[in-house]
């Protein structure tokens, strides 16, 4: 993984665009699948794009005139650095206390609490076959 760095937030964005092709990707590409609607600049998505490479996220290969990206990580391995340094930092290292500070949220209906509960009950009975 690209040790330095993490990613901002625009550039969360512009992965998920890159993810979301699930291919080698040009920044027209990115540019017409992320914004079809014009939202933003091409320059401003290659301009990050160049950033992400130099941060070692994409790599990239021209192929003609054109340089095309993939990206060094996939986007579970990205989301679950972000989710330790998460727990790390601001409830330390504690997944209950991450549990507890969701389930305190005023935000959670009884479709999810229910969708949570069915998770974990999968989850308890794979440790458990595991074991």
């Amino acid at each position: 993984m690209a040790e330095q760095n993490k990613l901002t937030p625009a550039e969360w964005e512009v992965m998920e665009g890159i993810w979301g092709l699930k291919k080698q990707v040009s920044v027209r590409d990115v540019v017409e699948h992320a914004y079809p609607n014009g939202e933003k600049a091409y320059t401003t998505i290659q301009t990050i794009m160049n950033t992400l490479e130099k941060k070692g996220f994409l790599k990239r290969e021209k192929i003609g005139l054109v340089n095309f990206y993939k990206p060094t990580e996939s986007r579970d391995s990205m989301a679950q650095v972000e989710l330790s340094q998460l727990l790390s930092r601001v409830f330390h290292g504690s997944v209950p206390t991450l549990a507890n500070f969701l389930m305190d949220s005023d935000n959670i209906s009884l479709q999810e609490i229910q969708t949570i509960k069915d998770m974990l009950n999968e989850k308890e009975q794979q440790l458990r076959s595991q074991s």
